[in-house]
């Protein structure tokens, strides 16, 4: 920031760091977002979000090709992995999983995502909190159709049958290294009135004896 004599850059000899930015959550790396993201309503995410620590399940799937090319996660995947009631949050590592998902340019390359099936499914199961390392829950062209997001969210019918508290976070990652499990969540993010924020879920092992 520069203002009269004041410059806001110690290299260029300001007294202090005083930096502006512009931030699209959707655009800029891993985003935790709320129903906001696609009603008409007014819904934030520092509204929707009230809660930050969650009972999660770690997954690894490989996502399955269609006939037409796409790849996709199919409700058949998850009923093989996740059971109604087990979980608060599910968290979907997907396959093949590098280095490379941190820096991606996914614009136009028509990635995998979550059959609208599937994520009916989640919220058959239970599950108020999805997080996945993918751009996005739902094909990255189709018309506004938005069919995961909108099955999730249940959003589309009466107003009262909103999942208002539930949330989707998209692009994190998973290191390989860290295996297949249950786990506490601890979902971070920053208290914006918008539908999405940066956000930085961190995960911790849990001693579960019988």
């Amino acid at each position: 920031m520069v203002a009269g004599d004041f410059v806001g850059d110690t290299t260029k000899g300001g007294p202090v760091n005083f930096k502006n930015i512009t931030l699209n959550p959707h655009g800029n790396g891993t985003h935790t977002e709320c129903v906001g993201h696609i009603a008409t309503e007014k819904f934030t995410i520092n509204k929707c979000l009230t809660r930050f620590h969650f009972l999660a399940k770690l997954v690894t799937l490989y996502p399955a090709r269609l006939p037409d090319g796409d790849r996709v996660i199919l409700k058949s995947q998850l009923e093989e992995v996740l059971k109604p009631g087990e979980t608060e949050a599910f968290i979907l590592r997907t396959l093949p999983n590098d280095d490379h998902k941190l820096t991606a340019n996914y614009s136009g390359t028509n990635p995998p995502y979550l059959h609208h099936e599937a994520a009916a499914y989640l919220v058959d199961c239970g599950i108020q909190h999805l997080l996945l390392d993918l751009p996005s829950v739902d094909r990255e062209e189709d018309g506004g159709k938005l069919l995961a997001h909108r099955a999730f969210w249940q959003y589309g019918g009466g107003f009262d049958d909103i999942r208002q508290n539930c949330t989707i976070s998209e692009m994190i990652f998973v290191k390989n290294e860290i295996q297949d499990g249950v786990y506490l969540l601890n979902l971070q993010i920053a208290s914006l009135e918008l539908d999405a924020s940066p956000s930085k879920p961190v995960i911790y092992q849990l001693d579960i004896r019988p």
